[in-house]
C-alpha cells in the first residue's frame, strides 16, 4: 500500500517516541508475559492474526485498554498489518499512562512470513 506523505509523518513521529521489536522480539516478550494485541480492523483480524493475540482495532483501543489492562505497567506488544497503526497506537497508550509498550516493526506481514504461530 501506498501511503502518503502526511501519514508517513506522523508515524515517524510517533516511532521517534516509542519502542519497537521486531517479530523474533515481540514473540520473547509474550513468552516472558506481554499481552500481544491486534490493532487492525475486524474484517483484518478474523481473516488471520498471530496465535494469542487479542483483538483492540485502532479505533477504539484508546476506549477499551483501561478497562482491559488497568495496571499501567502492563507490558503489550502491538501489531498491526505493517508496523505504522501499531506505532500510532503505542504513541497513544504511552500519552495514557502506559509505560511498557511496543510496536512490532513489519506488523502481521511479517509475523506470517516469519512461520510465527498463526489463528
Amino acid at each position: 500500500m501506498k501511503h502518503s506523505e502526511e501519514f508517513l509523518a506522523i508515524v515517524d513521529d510517533a516511532k521517534s517516541r516509542i519502542k519497537e521489536t521486531d517479530v523474533e522480539g515481540a514473540r520473547k516478550l509474550v513468552e516472558d508475559g506481554a499481552v500481544l494485541i491486534d490493532v487492525r480492523e475486524d474484517n483484518e483480524f478474523e481473516a488471520g492474526h498471530a496465535a494469542g493475540a487479542k483483538h483492540m482495532s485502532r479505533g477504539i483501543i484508546e476506549r477499551d485498554i483501561v478497562q482491559n489492562y488497568p495496571e499501567k505497567d502492563t507490558e503489550i506488544v502491538l501489531y498491526c498489518g505493517g508496523g505504522y497503526r501499531s506505532a500510532l497506537a503505542a504513541d497513544m497508550l504511552q500519552k495514557m499512562g502506559y509505560t511498557n509498550v511496543w510496536s512490532m516493526d513489519g506488523g502481521w506481514k511479517a509475523w506470517k512470513n516469519s512461520g510465527a504461530p498463526t489463528e
